[in-house]
């Protein structure tokens, strides 16, 4: 990981020299504007914005010398129109994408952020934005990061309240970039073994504890979508907990990871072009790792139990066909009709390891179905599920700045999941497919509170970056189930 290590809280001025430092550009009425006093009156006065090309976009970043102030260079960078009624929540997300385009702009070893900070909120949203925009992914690349420290400016009454979130804020932005490490990596590195062993590495920390399940365990288990997903490949798959369990908890979370390291498709294969981006699909297992490992190392009082669920899913003389019956973990049978549609077979077995767990409550997230994408773009995730913990997911994910949706689950497309030789088929109508894949997976919860979060979109972005987020791995969700916890161990 090539991401910031270093994060402090000043006030007013960089407590030195600095290397970048990022000031704000707001539109009053059809004018441009810089916000704030860090930059000395007369270098402001001599700043024609619009020569310049600078906007009110948090998109638009450019670049001065730094004349008069403690930056050899300062950047413009956008912040929205002055005066619009935003809450706290858009206000935040906007300072933290404007925070991230600049960094992600950069190449400075320190960068000071003197934005229009009005809260230790507001401060926090600038220092994510900061250290998750610095963020790069080269194998090629010295592992030396090229943003090593970032700085806040924020008014003088919020310093030492701003400070005391920067341990929080740093494990929370490093578990994110590790989780885009993650899904980056190529998977003929990454496999279930492999990423078996990467839990129990990363997993070494006080109060967490990691079972590690192999195909022979599979098999006396009867976890059959394990299995028959995995049974085409030369790389069997793994069945991994990583559990953390806090004296006096009184809540205790499940986590169900889909970690398909690579999808072909199977024997329903894949075009070419469909595959380009697959290694991406256990971006689901990355996230509840990095988000079980978070929570011990922030020490949430909450217990919180993850299940990755690694196979990889390819064609051979030994993989499911179509028409096969699997048999899930607790009996449930399943005739796969389409091998593509894979990640709700291993999922099936994760969720009945939680329900078995005694899990309080149950978030499974996944990079699932295209649907999602056809029906949300690559940007918004879907949430699904039991109603109040469905929306407050969405609260929490609004809260953090990622976009989540609430979908439905419509009775009526249950339906279509009939199957004359299984107690269900793995799909069913074409049109509302995301919602259709959320029926499969609630056969498999009982009556534990449930939602499930289709992220097939914005867990890799195949497109240019923009604001904090990079090309490939966004560690999109880990910060929505972190803020779910935080949220479930107030009780």
């Amino acid at each position: 990981m090539t991401a910031p290590r270093s994060l402090t809280f000043s006030s007013h001025r960089p407590r030195g020299t600095v290397d970048l430092l990022v000031v704000g550009v707001e539109k009053d009425d059809d004018a441009l504007r810089v916000v704030g006093d860090a930059l000395p009156a007369d270098l402001v006065a001599g700043l024609d914005l619009t020569l310049l090309g600078a906007s009110a976009s948090t998109e638009t970043v450019v670049r001065v010398p730094g004349t008069g102030t403690r930056a050899s260079v300062v950047a413009l960078v956008g912040v929205g129109e002055a005066g619009r009624d935003r809450d706290g929540d858009a206000r935040r997300e906007t300072l933290r994408r404007a925070a991230g385009s600049a960094a992600r702009a950069s190449d400075a070893g320190h960068v000071a952020f003197a934005l229009p900070v009005e809260d230790v909120a507001d401060a926090v949203a600038v220092a994510e934005g900061g250290l998750l925009g610095a963020y790069r992914y080269d194998r090629t690349a010295p592992s030396r990061p090229r943003t090593e420290k970032v700085e806040v400016i924020v008014p003088d009454a919020i310093v030492r309240a701003a400070e005391k979130t920067a341990s929080r804020t740093l494990v929370v932005t490093g578990a994110v970039c590790q989780v885009r490490d993650l899904v980056n990596d190529s998977p003929n590195d990454l496999y279930p073994e492999s990423f078996a062993e990467i839990a129990k590495k990363v997993a070494k920390v006080p109060g967490v504890k990691v079972t590690v399940l192999d195909e022979k365990a599979l098999a006396a288990g009867g976890y059959g979508g394990l299995l028959g997903v995995g049974q085409g490949s030369v790389r069997p798959p793994r069945l991994v907990k990583v559990a953390y369990a806090p004296a006096k908890a009184k809540v205790h979370v499940g986590l169900v990871g889909k970690g398909i390291t690579f999808d072909s498709g199977g024997l329903s294969i894949k075009t070419a072009k469909g595959m380009e981006a697959m290694k991406s699909d256990m971006a689901g297992a990355a996230t509840v790792l990095h988000t079980v490992v978070a929570a011990a190392r922030l020490k949430l009082p909450v217990a919180v139990s993850g299940w990755l669920c690694l196979a990889e899913n390819m064609p051979s003389g030994t993989a499911t066909r179509p028409s096969d019956v699997l048999t899930i973990r607790g009996g449930t049978t399943v005739e796969v009709l389409n091998t593509d549609a894979e990640g709700r077979l291993v999922l099936a077995d994760g969720l009945v390891s939680a329900r078995e767990d005694g899990v309080d409550l149950v978030v499974d997230i996944a990079t699932l179905t295209g649907a999602q994408m056809v029906a949300l773009g690559d940007r918004v995730a879907a949430a699904m599920g039991t109603e109040e913990l469905r929306s407050r997911t969405v609260d929490a994910a609004r809260t953090v700045g990622e976009q989540l949706w609430p979908m439905p689950l419509p009775v009526e497309l249950r339906a279509s999941l009939d199957s004359k030789v299984a107690d269900l088929a793995n799909i069913g109508d074409r049109f509302g497919g995301m919602l259709v894949a959320g029926l499969f997976l609630k056969e498999f919860v009982g009556d534990t509170p449930w939602v499930h979060l289709d992220v097939a979109g914005p867990a890799f972005n195949e497109r240019a970056a923009h604001d904090y987020t990079p090309p490939g791995g966004t560690g999109f969700g880990l910060r929505t189930l972190l803020g779910l916890l935080e949220d479930a161990a107030k009780g």
